[in-house]
């Protein structure tokens, strides 16, 4: 799909800019309850990845990562700050790297950077991967409405609504996007965008703010770990009561971080 045609969403209206980046099978209107909790000190341009929310679907070809990332870096017509949740925080990192004058500072909440784990915790790596099992075992199998189900489930909280009682719309939504998830198989667990090549990742100097959730699986905040030793100039916060959605989930806590992290 070309760029140009992805749905860019608007929020606040803050002189801060910050271009928001959704977690895979959301959409931008995710970013809405921290656009509220912002309180007027930012205007959020969140974009609709391929396949999600209110833009064309994904057509399979070329590479998902390339794709996300040149709808976001499309938006980035000046220095901003960039924001990223779970797969959008690794197009986040992306921007940061490759693009470190447009990207005045990031914050990556619970970047799914499994090759980081793999490197630096291969037990809760594989701990991981037997929980995501029956999530492949279902592409496999070519029934997406059960790795939907799956996959959402696996990274909700325990007080999160059940697949049953969410909106068709919303259900039929998430196995809309779903096959976002292999697509982006090699960027996360192998890093064919070579993010980890030596000296590569200090090209993202300017400040940036990791965030994981207390209740969240635990290679995340292992992954965070990892990311804050490799990081020129990075910091990382844990949001209490949290799992893997943070800024969905408690976006109050998620807004009084960026703020706190702006002043420091």
């Amino acid at each position: 799909m070309p760029v140009q045609s992805a749905f860019v969403r608007r929020m606040g209206e803050g002189e801060r800019k910050l271009l928001a980046l959704h977690c895979t099978i959301a959409h931008s209107g995710a970013w809405s309850g921290l656009s509220v909790a912002l309180n007027g000190t930012a205007t959020l341009i969140a974009p609709d990845m391929p396949s999600h929310g209110r833009s064309p679907d994904w057509d399979g070809s070329g590479d998902y990562f390339d794709l996300v990332t040149s709808i976001a870096r499309a938006q980035l017509n000046e220095p901003m700050d960039v924001i990223g949740h779970s797969f959008g925080a690794m197009v986040a990192l992306r921007l940061a790297i490759e693009h470190p004058d447009l990207v005045r500072s990031a914050v990556l909440i619970e970047p799914v950077f499994f090759a980081i784990a793999q490197q630096d915790a291969p037990h809760l790596f594989e701990q991981h991967e037997r929980e995501v099992q029956p999530i492949n075992d279902a592409f496999t199998a070519g029934d997406k409405p059960r790795a939907a189900r799956l996959f959402n489930r696996m990274w909700s909280t325990q007080i999160s609504p059940r697949w049953p009682d969410l909106p068709d719309w919303t259900r039929a939504a998430m196995i809309r996007g779903i096959d976002a998830v292999p697509a982006v198989h090699g960027a996360v667990y192998n890093d064919n965008a070579t993010l980890l090549k030596p000296k590569k990742l200090e090209r993202a100097s300017m400040p940036i703010l990791l965030l994981s959730g207390s209740e969240t699986h635990p290679v995340m905040p292992a992954i965070c770990d990892g990311l804050n030793l490799r990081l020129p100039a990075a910091t990382h916060a844990v949001v209490a009561g949290a799992g893997h959605m943070v800024p969905i989930s408690h976006p109050q806590q998620t807004a009084a971080l960026l703020q706190e992290f702006r002043r420091s």
